[in-house]
């Protein structure tokens, strides 16, 4: 089968661990799926009214993780870093099924989601691939942060600046091409946050589940994991691929550029709203043999398990 075609993963797999927020025990499968059902997500804990879609309209909550709820108020939290995974190996559809509200979070990164997927790899429909090509400039600020979208003619990319007073973290910046480029310092990126950070989200009645085994920590000028950072740039990498998530709540592979500067998931999900509320800003495409972009061609992380 063709990598233009739509794509889910080739059978079940399963993952268990802890939720960062909520300090429950979670148990999630992402299982194949049909084409054009897009990322659905089951909770297998509830009898009825238990599917929620992941797109962007369905986004209920962005403090410290992205949360969708359907119409009947059920949750599933903290799916970006799976949702990260899911659209960098390129995969279309799948049911998502889960005993609880949150996503377990492993390491903190998307390493391991990705470890499983190409474990069994992809199956490939008889199914046309869509996309998203952004026609116009859009820009969303609030305050010093802003985050934008432009057209590009043939490639997805994600230009991301953080700052932190800080002096560990400080200012960061990294720019990835999601559909040529090898993502795996991306994907293997872990959360963080700083130590003094701890209390407030104690008093959040969040991060019941956090701890040094997936959250990178860091107090004045040191990081308290004693492995320390994976990669150089790991604080902006995860912040990227968290964007990534936030990014496929779109429902599709968006061809466009991306720009932010101390951006999160309330600012990405604000972009796709504003960028659906007119269709001038943006054209679905089905992508065929003929016109296919040259950097799906090149996609590497297709390449490596299809």
């Amino acid at each position: 089968m063709s990598i233009l075609t739509q794509k889910t993963i080739s059978k079940k797999i399963s993952f268990s661990g802890i939720g960062i927020h909520t300090g429950k025990e979670a148990n999630l499968s992402i299982n194949p799926a049909p084409p054009n059902s897009g990322i659905i997500f089951k909770r297998k804990d509830l009898e009825y009214n238990n599917l929620i879609h992941a797109n962007y309209l369905n986004v209920s909550n962005t403090m410290l993780c992205t949360t969708i709820s359907n119409s009947s108020g059920v949750k599933v939290s903290t799916i970006e870093h799976l949702m990260g995974a899911l659209y960098g190996i390129g995969i279309d559809n799948a049911m998502i099924e889960l005993d609880t509200q949150e996503v377990p979070i492993l390491d903190g990164s998307a390493k391991i989601f990705v470890e499983g997927i190409k474990k069994v790899g992809l199956e490939h429909s008889d199914q046309a691939i869509k996309v998203i090509k952004i026609n116009k400039h859009i820009k969303i600020h609030d305050g010093e942060k802003f985050i934008s979208l432009e057209k590009s003619n043939v490639t997805g990319d994600i230009e991301f600046e953080i700052k932190y007073k800080n002096k560990l973290i400080n200012t960061q910046k990294n720019k990835i091409n999601i559909f040529e480029q090898d993502l795996d310092k991306i994907y293997n990126s872990r959360t963080f946050c700083l130590y003094e950070d701890i209390e407030k989200l104690k008093q959040l009645n969040l991060g019941k589940g956090g701890s040094l085994n997936n959250a990178i920590v860091i107090k004045d000028d040191k990081i308290l994991n004693s492995e320390g950072l994976r990669n150089s740039t790991e604080f902006v990498n995860h912040k990227i691929l968290d964007c990534m998530g936030d990014l496929f709540l779109s429902g599709y592979k968006i061809i466009g550029s991306l720009k932010c500067s101390q951006g999160g998931h309330n600012l990405t999900n604000k972009l796709l709203r504003k960028v659906f509320s007119d269709e001038k800003n943006y054209s679905l495409l089905e992508i065929k043999g003929k016109q296919l972009p040259h950097v799906f061609t090149n996609y590497q992380n297709l390449k490596s398990i299809a």
